[in-house]
């Protein structure tokens, strides 16, 4: 696997794939991987020529600057579980190359972004949007893999590749959970092992025949801090803190 990391450099192996005729798949993350991304990664092994992936921790789309400064950073290990994977190449800029303008220009979607997690974190999905839309003009691929952990997520880069007229198709991939139910994050990482212990009840409770109150008022009694519990999409949303952790799911209704 070979680490990029220009926008350039990336630009001239794209372009002499294409003339080959070779299809390419992208995983777009921002690293600290774990085996959700690794399925991603293999799924678009098996579906693409070549696989991009890159890793980027975008600073626009976090709310709080202790949770950036916080969030795990493993390039050198998450770069050998890459290669594993099936990724032949790791595009790892530095905010410079993907934000030349210091982020005085972003996309802005407004309906769908001021929902659920866009209700409680205000501009996440400005920072989000902009950088995905910037990654993927970059890698130029057939094909990017999102994980459904982050259904909002999905969905709303899915409206952006169809409201810009992009070429890239935005595959959904289903989440990856522990043995235990917790849906795989990276910030799983950062939980305590008390933490880490109950966290396993929030999907217990997402899952569970009751009205979305009673939901809520479950968790609370688990001990969480309840950003929301809702329904939309055909899907049961949740978004709760373990001490300063904050864990998302969702389940079909």
């Amino acid at each position: 696997m070979r680490i990029i990391r220009t926008i350039a450099r990336w630009r001239g192996l794209q372009k002499a794939h294409a003339r080959k005729g070779l299809t390419l798949g992208f995983v777009p993350t921002m690293g600290a991987l774990h085996a959700g991304h690794v399925s991603l990664v293999k799924k678009s092994a098996a579906e693409n020529d070549r696989t991009l992936a890159s890793i980027f921790v975008n600073p626009t789309q976090f709310d709080d600057p202790r949770d950036l400064e916080n969030y795990p950073r493993a390039l050198e290990r998450d770069a050998k579980l890459l290669a594993a994977s099936g990724a032949d190449y790791l595009l790892a800029p530095e905010y410079g190359e993907l934000y030349p303008d210091g982020y005085r220009y972003r996309v802005q979607e407004t309906v769908d972004s001021k929902l659920l997690c866009g209700a409680h974190r205000p501009d996440h999905f400005d920072g989000v949007l902009t950088v995905v839309l910037k990654l993927l003009h970059i890698a130029g691929a057939r094909r990017a893999y999102f994980g459904e952990k982050d259904y909002q997520q999905y969905l709303l880069i899915k409206g952006l590749a169809e409201a810009f007229f992009l070429d890239t198709e935005i595959i959904p991939c289903p989440t990856v959970r522990e043995a235990d139910g917790l849906a795989m994050s990276s910030r799983n990482m950062l939980l305590t092992p008390e933490q880490r212990a109950a966290a396993p009840q929030f999907h217990t409770a997402l899952s569970a025949g009751k009205n979305t109150a009673a939901i809520r008022r479950l968790l609370a009694r688990k001990g969480f801090s309840v950003d929301y519990v809702a329904e939309k999409y055909g899907r049961r949303f949740g978004a709760v803190r373990a001490g300063k952790v904050r864990l998302i799911d969702n389940v079909k209704i």
